[in-house]
């Protein structure tokens, strides 16, 4: 059963004409054990809820996965579909992409994304399993892991939080084969990786992982094991290749058909091109009944729960809001507009995302040991090893890990995970986020202190250009609301698109009331709108801006205003949005024909999409300094008094 994995394998790299044999031909038999002896799963239903995750993190192996799928029946890696490994449109693309449908739970091209996505899904599985008991939630995640997932820095963040969290249903599959691209990995480590697992509380086994009496013993004893395990087989590279194995080239050399002529020979396999024996098809097709039965009798335990859990249940894992939710969005924001108050603009934040957590059981928030500035706690208890109804993941100063664990959230589902940090921060989230957009994940990822107003920490904590990089980023949706009303609307989109991840952008600064309409029309939804019409005749002068800096919009209005200069302000919280509105609707909105200013307290890359080449801007050219908010606005000239001057001088 192992040598059907290697020579599917190497036949989809043979006809493909490059790939990595590295991984299939190593881990063969640790795959097998795992899905012939142990894995809950089941092809006729690839996203059944209580499955078992499987997470192939060392992803440039990809035919490890892909043979897997086909030989257990998963109906989309048919053998058609592994013949056109890595062409155009196939399935079976040069690393796993998301494809739940298709057995893939997560894609993993960057090295240790995959491990940390995998730290997700178990900590989703454990909240589900305190929500909803054994009967309806009790599997298990498995990570087929390379040395560089662990030599990624974002490895050593999730061997911590995992081994501190006490998952004990999350195992780690070690390849210990001492070879990276490079060469041995003697040239780049010396430490004892084992070691690493075990000072952070993980179960470590170290085995032989071409045994299969040694593979399952350390399986079955990482079943019973309540920490989280770590099985270190020791591997060959391209195990079966004599040119090749224990090698360099054995991760990814070019492989020629007297390669597997000579594997054949050695293993005795008579089977021709992408040809497996029936004996050992039928075994690989038998391994899924347990699954089958496991799902059946899971089946009949959810319909024996009534109908009320069986309801939530469904609503859960299909990611559907519960009713209430938007009125409970609604409520704030007339609250909001009755109280016009000023308020740090995170904090509304929470202040929002507390309303939701009765309402909405599905949110866990993630958060980098910012609890307190960040103020998205609220009534949230902690999930911990003790506790896993807990809805607060304490990250510590970690990151890379949250990003990525929210992403292995999203992708587990029945969990709407939310990543807090400052804004700065998330150039240590950049994969998670480009992983997050990659595969259309609905994770809402909130941000502070988003740009010069947040003063004295100086211009490592004002992040000029970092909005700019998130507007570019294909398939992110980014918020940047300018008072508590357009917050409420931005959570209230955020919640409702499932298609993608949404980055909520917020000031650290306190920022004015400029909305009184509480009402339920969402105006944020188109993207932009006229916050401000001109007076006075037709409009001349058009204002734009997004969240703090709406404010200095509105103040330039009312000089213009005073000088007889017809002046509308634009606030435009989403670029996105308000791209994807009619022409005639965005023409309406910017007004045809007017000078039109941009103002934002960051870099104008982009802005020039909504203001044209003879349009003004107002913001940074540079980086940031330290001092006092109201200081360093002026400093850098994002006043109204310039914005106002930029239009007459556009007159």
């Amino acid at each position: 059963m192992a040598h059907a994995i290697r020579f599917l394998a190497v036949d989809a790299i043979l006809a493909a004409g490059e790939g990595h044999q590295g991984v299939p031909l190593g881990m063969a038999e640790i795959a097998t054990v795992l899905y012939s002896r142990h894995l809950k799963f089941d092809p006729a239903d690839p996203t059944w809820p209580d499955r078992d995750r499987v997470v192939l993190s060392n992803g440039h192996g990809s035919t490890l996965l892909y043979s897997l799928l086909h030989l257990t029946g998963y109906h989309h890696i048919s053998l058609d579909a592994v013949k056109s490994f890595r062409e155009l449109g196939s399935t079976c693309a040069g690393h796993p992409e998301y494809e739940p449908a298709a057995g893939i739970e997560t894609t993993t091209g960057p090295l240790g994304q995959g491990i940390a996505n995998a730290l997700g899904m178990a900590i989703a599985e454990a909240h589900l399993n305190a929500r909803f008991g054994d009967d309806l939630i009790d599997h298990r995640t498995w990570a087929f892991v390379g040395d560089g997932c662990l030599q990624e820095g974002v490895g050593q963040e999730v061997i911590q939080l995992a081994g501190h969290l006490k998952l004990g249903k999350l195992t780690f599959f070690w390849d210990d084969n001492a070879i990276t691209d490079d060469g041995s990995t003697e040239l780049s480590i010396s430490e004892n990786v084992a070691e690493r697992f075990r000072v952070a509380g993980w179960h470590v086994v170290e085995i032989d992982g071409h045994d299969i009496a040694a593979v399952d013993a350390a399986i079955s004893a990482a079943k019973a094991d309540p920490r989280p395990s770590m099985i270190a087989c020791k591997t060959t590279i391209a195990r079966g290749i004599p040119r090749l194995e224990g090698q360099r080239g054995g991760h990814s050399g070019k492989l020629f058909p007297e390669d597997r002529a000579a594997m054949a020979a050695r293993f005795g396999w008579t089977g021709g091109s992408f040809d497996i024996p029936a004996d050992i098809g039928a075994a690989w097709r038998a391994t899924s009944r347990p699954g089958a039965d496991a799902r059946a009798t899971w089946r009949q335990r959810l319909a024996a729960t009534g109908n009320a859990v069986q309801d939530e249940f469904h609503r859960t894992i299909a990611g559907t809001l519960p009713a209430g939710t938007r009125e409970a969005i609604h409520a704030y924001k007339a609250k909001a507009a009755a109280e016009a108050k000023a308020d740090f603009s995170i904090a509304t934040s929470g202040d929002i995302a507390g309303s939701l957590y009765e309402v909405l059981p599905d949110i866990m928030t993630a958060c980098a040991d910012l609890e307190a500035p960040t103020n998205h706690k609220r009534q949230l208890s902690a999930f911990t090893a003790k506790d896993r109804a807990g809805r607060y993941i304490h990250c510590g100063v970690r990151e890379h890990a949250m990003g990525s664990l929210a992403n292995g959230m999203a992708a587990h589902g029945g969990v709407i995970p939310l990543a807090v940090t400052y804004l700065p921060f998330s150039d240590y989230e950049r994969p998670a986020l480009r992983m997050a957009a990659l595969m259309g994940l609905p994770v809402k990822f909130v941000f502070s202190h988003d740009s010069i107003g947040i003063g004295k920490n100086g211009p490592t904590h004002q992040p000029v250009e970092i909005i700019a990089s998130l507007r570019a980023m294909p398939n992110m949706m980014v918020l940047r609301p300018c008072d508590a009303i357009e917050a409420a609307e931005a959570w209230e989109i955020a919640l409702e698109h499932r298609t993608g991840p949404v980055a909520l952008v917020f000031a650290r600064q306190s920022l004015p009331a400029l909305r009184h309409d509480g009402g339920a029309e969402n105006r944020s939804a188109r993207g932009a709108y006229v916050l401000q019409e001109a007076e006075g005749g037709p409009r001349r002068v058009t204002l734009i801006s997004t969240g703090s800096e709406v404010q200095i919009a509105v103040e330039a209005r009312a000089q213009l205003q005073a000088e007889g200069i017809p002046t509308a302000v634009v606030s435009m919280p989403c670029w996105s949005l308000f791209e994807a509105q009619d022409a005639a609707y965005r023409k309406a909105v910017l007004g045809a024909g007017t000078v039109r200013v941009a103002v934002e307290a960051a870099v104008k890359f982009g802005w020039e999409r909504w203001i044209g080449e003879e349009g003004g801007f107002v913001g940074m050219t540079g980086f940031g300094a330290s001092g006092p908010a109201d200081a360093l606005y002026r400093h850098f000239g994002i006043t109204a008094e310039a914005v106002a001057e930029a239009a007459r001088v556009r007159l």
